[in-house]
């Protein structure tokens, strides 16, 4: 199993961002798919989960209604809509199978907030 995030950069507080994760070596279809994130200093978070079954998306409290999960299942690929980004915001980002760091693999994304 790989993951191989990108996205990740420079923006200013309050804008955007989106992030992609390409899979392989399995079926995404098939599993749950997460980003978790691990800023310096701070507790490592799971931050949004997608369901295989139904589609839906659970997202923690710290980003729920400025970030948006979707994935590309024919493309083994998930995404992360990022807006209204805030300081607290950065950090390495992963995507992970299971939803859990168990399931992150690779280097991650680095997204730095900042004016």
């Amino acid at each position: 199993v790989q993951l191989q995030a990108s996205g990740g950069g420079l923006v200013q507080p309050g804008g955007s961002l989106r992030l992609s994760c390409v899979g392989s070596g399995f079926d995404m279809e098939y599993y749950d798919m997460g980003w978790l994130r691990q800023a310096p200093g701070k507790e490592r978070e799971v931050i949004s989960c997608n369901s295989k079954n139904d589609g839906m998306t659970n997202y923690a409290d710290s980003v729920k209604g400025r970030f948006t999960m979707s994935r590309d299942n024919a493309k083994s690929t998930v995404y992360l809509h990022m807006n209204s980004l805030k300081p607290e915001d950065e950090a390495l980002y992963y995507c992970a199978i299971h939803c859990n760091w168990n399931g992150a693999r690779g280097q991650g994304t680095l997204v730095t907030v900042s004016s």
